[in-house]
C-alpha cells in the first residue's frame, strides 16, 4: 500500500557502520578491518529489499553505503571519519529520503571520540534533515545515551542473547519505519531511561532467568494498542564511558503508556540485578583445564573468554595455549585439544615457509598485545605444521558480516595433545565449518575465544565450561580499571547504593 500522502513508493535509505569495541584492547579497527558494501551488494544483506517482497511497489529502497567488522579495538579516527563522511555525503547526494534504516551496533568506540554512536547518528541526522524518519536496528549490548536516541524516531535491539534474531531485529526496524510512513502518523514518542547496571553479556543470555524473562516481556509490551517497539539494552562493559549502562526505549503514541511501560522494565531490571549470573559453570584456566581433562565428556568446549573477538578482545593472546601445554596429559599427548583462533600472521608466514609436516619453533600471540600488560608475552612453541589452508579454503564470508572469511591464511602446529589454529587475522570460530580441514570432534577437549556458546557450538558440546581467564574483555570488570564510567554503578558500587532515579523521559 502507498502512503495516502504521497500516492508514489517510499524513498527509504539504508546505511550505517556496525562494531563492538572494546577500549581495554590493544588491537585498533582500521579500514580493512571493515566489509564496506554499497549498491546491490548492500541490498543484497537483507530479505526486505528483495523486488519480489512484500514491500516491494511500497518502498524504493536506496542503497547507501555500510561498514560492519568483528569486534575490536577503538576505531581509528581516520577511518571512522572516511566512513562517517561517505556515509553523510551519500544521504545527501540520494535526494529527499522519506526514512533511513539505520543499522548499527551500538558499542563503538573511536580513538578521540566520547559517544561514537551519537556523533555518527548526529552527523546522519544532519544530513537527511529534520522531515525523514530514522529508525535504528541495534545489538542489546549497545550503550544508548540521550545524546544519541534523540536523533532518532524508532529504535529497536536484539531480544536473544546468542543473537540468533539479529536479521529479525533489522527487518523489524525496516517494518516499523514502513509502517510509520504510510500511517503519516510522524514521529512518535520515546521514553527513554537508564539503569546504573553495567553487567558482561555472559551474565545476561536469554537462555537464563533473569534475562529470559525481561526479554519475554518486550513483545507483550510491543503488542499492547498505542505502543509501536519497546526494547532493552545490558549495554557494553568493555568500554569506559558515562553512556556504557543499562537502558529502556519505549516508543509508542501514548506517551503516558510509553512513560509507564519503560519505568517498569527499567525497575524490574533493576530489581533483578543481583540475580544475574555467568551462562555456564566457571572457573580459572587450570581449573576449567583440569576439569575438563578429568571428564568423560566429548568434545568438551572450554571458553578462553577474556580474549574472545567477538566482544572486542585482541584475540592474540597465547595465554590459554601456556596454560593447556602445562597439564601433562596434554603435554604428553594423553589427552588432546585444539585451540583455535590465535592471532599471529608472522608465526602463519613462517609456518607456510616452513611447510606441512616441518617442525618449527614460533613465538606466538602478542601480535597487538605484547607489553600492555600482563599475560600478553608471547609463547614459545615448537611443534609440527600440520594443516595449512589458504584464503577461501575455510567456510567463506558469512552474510552481512566481514570479517568471518576463514581470517586469511591458517596454520595448526601441533605439540603433544594439543593443536593450535593460528590465523593470519583476527577471526572467530562459531560452526563445524569454521575449523576447516580439523574436525572439532576428533578432540577431547575444543578451547575456544567465545563467552556463552553461540548455537552450533553449544549443541555440539558434550559438556562446557566458561574460563574467566585475561584479556580485553575480561569477565572481572573489576580488575579491568574503568575509571571514566558514571558512578555509581553495579557492581562496581554495590554496599550503600542509594536506589536510582528511574523516571523515564519523552524524547
Amino acid at each position: 500500500m502507498l502512503p495516502a500522502t504521497t500516492g508514489r513508493p517510499l524513498r527509504i535509505g539504508i546505511g550505517g557502520m556496525a562494531i563492538e569495541s572494546s577500549q581495554f584492547c590493544p588491537h585498533r579497527s582500521t579500514y580493512d578491518d571493515f566489509r564496506v558494501t554499497r549498491g546491490r551488494e548492500l541490498l543484497d544483506r537483507y530479505t526486505w529489499t528483495r523486488s519480489d517482497g512484500d514491500l516491494s511497489g511500497t518502498v524504493e529502497w536506496v542503497p547507501l553505503v555500510h561498514a560492519v567488522a568483528v569486534p575490536g579495538g577503538p576505531v581509528e579516527r581516520a577511518t571512522y571519519d572516511r566512513i562517517r563522511s561517505e556515509l553523510t555525503d551519500r544521504i545527501r547526494e540520494s535526494g529527499p529520503l522519506d526514512g533511513l534504516v539505520h543499522d548499527i551496533h551500538g558499542a563503538m568506540s573511536v580513538v578521540g571520540l566520547d559517544d561514537a554512536e551519537a556523533d555518527l547518528t548526529g552527523a546522519v541526522r544532519a544530513a537527511t534533515g529534520p522531515a525523514t524518519l530514522i529508525s535504528a536496528a541495534m545489538d542489546l549490548h549497545g550503550n544508548v545515551s540521550r545524546r544519541f536516541a534523540e536523533h532518532l524516531d524508532l529504535l529497536t535491539a536484539h531480544r536473544m542473547a546468542p543473537h540468533e534474531d539479529a536479521w529479525e531485529t533489522r527487518e523489524r526496524a525496516a517494518r516499523n519505519l514502513v509502517a510509520r510512513l504510510i500511517s503519516g502518523k510522524g514521529r512518535p514518542h520515546r521514553a527513554w531511561v537508564q539503569i546504573p547496571v553495567l553487567l558482561p553479556g555472559e551474565k545476561t543470555s536469554t537462555r537464563l532467568e533473569p534475562a529470559a524473562s525481561l526479554y519475554g516481556r518486550l513483545a507483550a509490551v510491543e503488542a499492547l494498542d498505542g505502543i509501536v517497539d519497546a526494547a532493552l539494552w545490558v549495554g557494553y562493559a568493555w568500554a569506559d564511558e558515562e553512556r556504557c549502562r543499562a537502558a529502556v526505549v519505549v516508543t509508542g503514541d501514548d506517551p503516558g503508556l510509553a512513560l509507564d511501560q519503560a519505568g517498569a522494565l527499567a525497575r524490574a531490571y533493576w530489581d533483578a540485578r543481583r540475580d544475574f549470573t555467568f551462562v555456564g559453570p566457571t572457573g580459572d584456566a587450570d581449573d576449567c583445564i583440569a576439569r575438563a581433562v578429568a571428564s568423560p565428556a566429548r568434545p568438551f568446549l572450554i571458553s578462553d573468554s577474556g580474549d574472545n573477538p567477538t566482544a572486542g578482545g585482541a584475540g592474540d593472546l597465547a595465554y590459554m595455549l601456556g596454560r593447556l601445554l602445562a597439564h601433562e596429559d596434554l603435554a604428553s599427548g594423553r589427552r588432546t585439544a585444539l585451540h583455535p583462533g590465535l592471532t599471529d600472521p608472522a608465526a602463519v608466514a613462517a609456518c607456510f615457509a616452513a611447510g606441512p609436516g616441518a617442525e618449527v619453533t614460533l613465538h606466538v600471540g602478542g601480535c597487538f598485545s605484547a607489553g600492555t600488560g600482563p599475560h600478553t608475552a608471547p609463547y614459545e612453541l615448537t611443534g609440527t605444521v600440520t594443516a595449512l589452508e589458504e584464503p577461501g579454503t575455510a567456510p567463506g564470508a558469512r552474510r552481512g558480516n566481514p570479517a568471518y572469511d576463514g581470517g586469511g591464511r591458517r596454520a595448526a602446529v601441533t605439540r603433544g595433545g594439543v593443536t593450535v589454529i593460528l590465523t593470519e587475522r583476527r577471526t572467530p570460530f562459531h560452526t563445524r565449518a569454521d575449523f576447516g580441514s580439523l574436525d572439532p570432534l576428533d578432540y577431547d577437549l575444543v578451547v575456544v575465544k567465545i563467552g556463552y556458546l553461540e548455537p552450533e557450538l553449544y549443541a555440539m558440546a558434550a559438556d562446557w565450561l566458561l574460563a574467566l581467564t585475561p584479556g580485553g574483555v575480561d569477565q572481572d570488570l573489576l580488575r579491568l580499571g574503568h575509571h571514566r564510567i558514571r558512578r555509581p554503578l553495579y557492581p562496581f558500587d554495590d554496599e550503600d547504593f542509594d536506589a536510582p532515579d528511574l523516571t523515564p523521559q519523552l524524547l
